[in-house]
């Protein structure tokens, strides 16, 4: 279990799908880190920071800027966590280490200012889509990791656009669902992990859910012109916009 202080806020974000180069979303998080970030204890990333991921030798590059911003934010004092999404699981525990980063297995209990919580990313909760899971475990193994990685860069990057976008038509034509958190494994995880909060985020569906088991709050995933983080103190949990 990861402990807070409890006189101290800790902040969450998740699902900014940062493109590689320059972007709006890029300059929030940036934001983020350079103002609210550095009063808090801590910083939770729970996936799906980066559009994608192709290695630490192809994304590593194309996202250093944002690394170097961590990186200075760490030194400042925050604590920066990082949890792998469904869209950048293949960022390495050695490349974040290097920028003062801490990697988190998926889920983690962390001791929060007003209570303990369960954190995930989300996607393993979403059972009902079988098709996805299939994909998740192969993608989760670690021989087609290093096969993927082993492509030369190019061929991963081509890879990388035709997958995003065979994501996004199979998204347009499955139910909504599916594409949700199953109730029975979420109820499931606050069972087996004994807490009585979840949070999450991998739908884009943020929400408060109140459950037989506890409560689920879905972070809110990154749109243009609308960035916000969660942030919590010994007061409970609030919503936050960046700009």
């Amino acid at each position: 279990m990861i402990a807070a202080d409890p006189q101290k806020e800790v902040l969450f974000a998740s699902d900014m799908h940062l493109p590689a180069g320059p972007s709006e979303y890029r300059d929030a998080l940036h934001a983020l880190l350079e103002g609210p970030a550095r009063q808090a204890q801590a910083l939770f990333l729970l996936g799906d920071v980066f559009e994608y991921w192709l290695g630490d030798d192809v994304s590593g590059q194309d996202h250093g800027e944002t690394l170097r911003a961590l990186a200075h934010c760490a030194k400042t004092g925050t604590r920066l966590y990082f949890m792998p999404g469904n869209r950048d699981f293949l960022v390495s525990d050695r490349l974040l280490s290097r920028y003062g980063i801490t990697m988190l297995p998926d889920p983690v209990i962390v001791a929060l200012p007003d209570g303990p919580a369960l954190l995930s990313h989300g996607d393993q909760w979403c059972t009902q889509d079988e098709a996805y899971q299939r994909w998740r475990r192969f993608a989760h193994w670690r021989p087609a990791q290093a096969g993927f990685r082993a492509l030369p860069r190019r061929l991963r990057r081509q890879l990388a656009q035709r997958l995003r976008a065979r994501s996004q038509a199979l998204g347009r034509m499955t139910a909504d669902d599916l594409l949700d958190v199953n109730p029975a494994a979420a109820e499931r995880a606050f069972a087996t992990f004994g807490v009585r909060r979840i949070i999450h985020g991998h739908t884009h569906r943020p929400d408060i859910h109140a459950m037989r088991g506890g409560t689920r709050i879905v972070l809110p995933d990154w749109r243009p012109g609308d960035y916000r983080y969660l942030r919590a103190d010994c007061r409970g949990l609030t919503i936050h916009r960046i700009r």
